[in-house]
């Protein structure tokens, strides 16, 4: 394995940047290019904010329990956002309200979208807000970004280094 996929810390900073990216990028599509958000692309966006947290715990944490601990996280919450990227584009895109979904009461019952509106807030159900970026389904951008984070996360796993 390459010397710069087996450092478990540049593994966390790569998550970390890829979080802090695609975060950046909805928020931009959302403002910019007014591609308003359902509750599972909120959803997704709140788990990509988690996993970025977690990334970071893993730079601070830098024992080898710390890197793998980080890491399960990371794959976990990656897991996740995978699940909640493919529900989104096979079930909840086909139906016309998201109220009362498992992603409409996450995101109402964590505070979050009266806190930061404007970051957290749905604002489209989920018929509406299906749109592509460059033909490709909006939610398969976020798979990917999910499935690379899961990537890295394995790599940490299998890292014999520990920072």
């Amino acid at each position: 394995m390459s010397p710069f996929f087996s450092n478990p810390s540049r593994l966390f900073t790569l998550a970390l940047g890829l979080c802090v990216l695609g975060t950046g990028l909805a928020l931009f599509t959302q403002h910019v290019l007014d591609m308003q958000p359902c509750p599972w692309c909120i959803l997704q966006r709140m788990i990509m904010m988690c996993v970025a947290v977690v990334a970071l715990l893993g730079l601070v944490w830098r024992s080898r329990v710390g890197s793998l601990a980080s890491a399960a996280g990371v794959g976990v919450l990656a897991g996740c956002g995978m699940a909640a990227a493919l529900w989104q584009h096979f079930v909840a895109s086909r139906s016309q309200s998201c109220n009362l979904t498992l992603a409409d009461r996450i995101v109402s019952g964590s505070g979050l979208d009266g806190l930061a509106p404007e970051v957290f807030a749905a604002r489209a159900s989920c018929a509406d807000a299906a749109g592509t970026l460059w033909g490709v389904p909006y939610e398969f951008w976020s798979l990917a970004s999910f499935a690379v984070l899961l990537a890295l996360a394995l790599l940490v796993g299998l890292s014999k280094r520990r920072s």
